[in-house]
């Protein structure tokens, strides 16, 4: 599984905060397939009652520059509505309380260290795979395997030219000015995704890191473009062609996408407007939160 390319699409953005800016020097702005496809914009989805509109909309939690996706459906959705949802809570005091609790739970105990738990063989390549992005043997040392993966999966990204201020939840609430803000989970929630694995288990998840190193900037690549293009079907096979645990499929989307559609089953019952903002790859595929829509006998219509 190219651990990046799920990421970007399905986790929110607390696992930005695992790339560290001070390792993401010389960025570069290289021109990507997304930036050159053609593009329809990305899709836009309603639930609506007699009395309730419930927007969805699938976003990359890490974007290059230069892809122009914000258009007039999109704009006129989420203006027209009387709150915003994303993942978790993204303001500024949820975020300085992200980064605290990132680190409360990403380090592993005094006298433990990251590669302590290697074999010699995952140690070399491990420590390659620092050297590729610039860092010492003992950067993450202190790091649980859980986290070290998060970061190696998102730096070579970053200095290869996406880009978290870019993502697309930035950009929706840099446009949403005082609108009242919600969250489907805590971010507690997502980090508690991670830390509850195994130790061999998070080993196992940051060598799939390490593995795909080369690799995950020319898949994601080709993810946005889909995405840019609004093609979910096809996002959808792509994304199943880069899952191979079914584990880790079932905690980071299927249980969660069930999950959101029971919150949108219940928020219906309430008047008003929402714009919800998740990872696209919760709304592509057999397990969509829409196809748990429709096992409760909810319609969801695609209006972009």
């Amino acid at each position: 599984m190219k651990l990046a390319n799920l990421l970007a699409l399905t986790a929110a953005p607390l696992v930005l905060f695992a790339a560290s800016p001070a390792l993401a020097d010389n960025q570069a702005a290289p021109e990507t397939a997304a930036q050159t496809a053609a593009s329809s914009g990305p899709a836009l989805w309603k639930v609506a009652d007699e009395d309730t509109t419930i927007y969805l909309f699938g976003t990359v939690h890490v974007l290059p520059e230069g892809i122009d996706w914000y258009d007039a459906t999109i704009a006129d959705a989420l203006t027209g509505s009387d709150m915003i949802v994303t993942e978790i809570p993204m303001d500024k005091a949820s975020e300085a309380e992200l980064q605290q609790l990132t680190m409360s739970k990403g380090m592993l105990a005094p006298g433990t260290t990251l590669r302590s738990l290697l074999t010699p063989e995952q140690a070399t390549s491990y420590e390659a795979a620092l050297a590729k992005i610039g860092a010492p043997p003992a950067a993450f040392d202190p790091f649980k395997p859980w986290l070290a993966g998060l970061t190696l999966s998102l730096l070579p990204l970053m200095q290869q030219g996406y880009d978290p201020s870019a993502g697309v939840e930035k950009v929706l609430l840099s446009k949403v000015g005082d609108k009242p803000q919600g969250a489907l989970e805590t971010a507690e929630f997502q980090l508690g995704i991670f830390d509850s694995m195994t130790t061999e288990a998070q080993v196992a998840f940051m060598m799939d890191a390490v593995d795909g190193m080369d690799e995950v900037k020319s898949m994601l690549d080709r993810m946005v473009a889909e995405w840019a293009k609004g093609d979910a079907d096809e996002l959808a096979a792509m994304m199943n062609e880069s899952m191979s645990d079914p584990a880790v499929a079932e905690a980071l989307l299927y249980s969660r996408n069930a999950n959101w559609a029971e919150w949108i089953d219940v928020r219906l019952d309430e008047p008003g407007t929402v714009f919800i903002a998740v990872g696209a790859g919760h709304l592509a595929g057999s397990k969509s939160v829409q196809a748990y829509l429709t096992e409760r006998g909810i319609t969801t219509d695609r209006i972009k």
